[in-house]
C-alpha cells in the first residue's frame, strides 16, 4: 500500500478496465483478479463501462470496503455543474454510494473551466462522497496553475508512463508535491520490445510485463496494467519477489524518447 497526501491508503498496484466489455468478460476478469489480489478497479465515465464494472463486483460479491475504486469525470461533463451531476451518476453505475477516487480526465486548454470542474472536486471530497480527488494526463505547468488555484491539493496525477515515456521533471515535481503518480498504459498496449526488455526481464527469470510493472513500483509509481487473462493477472502481480538493480534502473530510464501513444495534454483540447 501507499498513501496519498491525505492520509489515504492506496494500493500499490490495480487493474484497468479500458475497453473491457461488460458481462462475462469483465465479470470473470473482475472475479481472478480479485481472486489473486488485487484491491484497485480503475475505470471512467469515457469508457462507457462504469456499469459492467459496478455489475461484476456485484455479482462476484466483493464487499465494497475491501476495494479501492477509481472513476474519472468525462471532457464532455466538465464543468462545476455538470461534474457534480455526473458523479452522482457514476455512483449509481457502479452501485456504490461512494468512491476512493474521482479524477479530472484531461486538463485541456481551457483554465477557467478546469477550475470550475476542481472546484467541483473539491466539493466533493468536502461533502465526503469522495476519499480523495486527483487528475490524469497534467503536465507541470498545468499543476502549477492547479496547485496556485485550488483549495485542496490533488492527491493523484495518472499518466502515460513507459521506460519510453518517462518524464523526469514530472515525476520529480509530482514527488516534490506529494502528488502521487498512476501509470496508465504501463504495458506499452502490449508492444512489448521484446529485444532490450525481453533480455532484461530475461535475467531475472520474469516476463517483460512483470519487469515493466516492478519498474514502476519500484520507483513509488502505481500501475493498473489491463488483462482479462487468468494465468496474465497472476503473473501482472506477481512482482514482489525480486528488485531491479539501481543499473537496469538506470537503463530503463534511459530509454526515454517522450514517445505517446496518445494525445498530447498541451495542445489537446475538447
Amino acid at each position: 500500500m501507499f498513501r496519498l497526501n491525505n492520509g489515504v491508503e492506496i494500493p500499490e498496484m490495480g487493474l484497468g478496465v479500458y475497453k473491457m466489455n461488460a458481462g462475462k468478460e469483465m465479470d470473470d476478469a473482475v472475479r481472478y483478479a480479485y481472486e489473486q489480489g488485487y484491491r484497485l478497479f480503475d475505470t471512467a465515465q469515457m469508457y462507457k463501462n462504469e456499469s459492467g464494472l459496478g455489475e461484476a463486483l456485484e455479482k462476484n460479491r466483493i464487499p465494497r470496503q475491501d476495494i479501492f475504486l477509481i472513476s474519472k469525470v468525462d471532457n464532455c461533463n466538465q464543468g462545476y455543474g455538470r461534474t457534480i451531476e455526473s458523479f452522482g451518476e457514476s455512483l449509481e453505475r457502479l452501485k456504490t454510494d461512494y468512491l476512493d477516487s474521482f479524477l479530472v480526465h484531461w486538463p485541456g486548454q481551457n483554465r477557467e473551466r478546469m477550475l470550475d470542474t476542481w472546484k467541483a472536486m473539491e466539493k466533493l471530497y468536502t461533502d465526503g462522497k469522495v476519499r480523495s480527488i486527483g487528475v490524469c494526463n497534467f503536465e507541470v505547468c498545468q499543476l502549477e496553475y492547479l496547485l496556485a488555484n485550488c483549495k485542496v491539493r490533488p492527491m493523484i496525477d495518472q499518466i502515460e508512463h513507459t521506460p519510453f515515456m518517462h518524464d523526469e521533471k514530472l515525476l520529480g515535481f509530482c514527488r516534490e508535491n506529494e502528488v502521487q503518480v498512476m501509470a496508465w498504459g504501463p504495458l506499452l498496449r502490449g508492444n512489448l520490445d521484446e529485444d532490450e526488455i525481453g533480455r532484461m526481464a530475461a535475467g531475472y527469470n520474469k516476463t517483460s510485463a512483470q519487469l515493466l510493472l516492478r519498474w514502476n513500483v519500484q520507483q513509488g509509481i502505481i500501475p493498473i496494467p489491463k488483462s482479462k487473462n487468468k494465468e496474465r493477472l497472476l503473473q501482472n502481480i506477481s512482482i514482489s519477489d525480486f528488485e531491479i538493480t539501481e543499473e537496469d534502473m538506470k537503463r530503463m530510464n534511459a530509454m526515454n524518447q517522450n514517445k505517446r501513444t496518445s494525445y498530447d495534454p498541451m495542445v489537446f483540447d475538447f
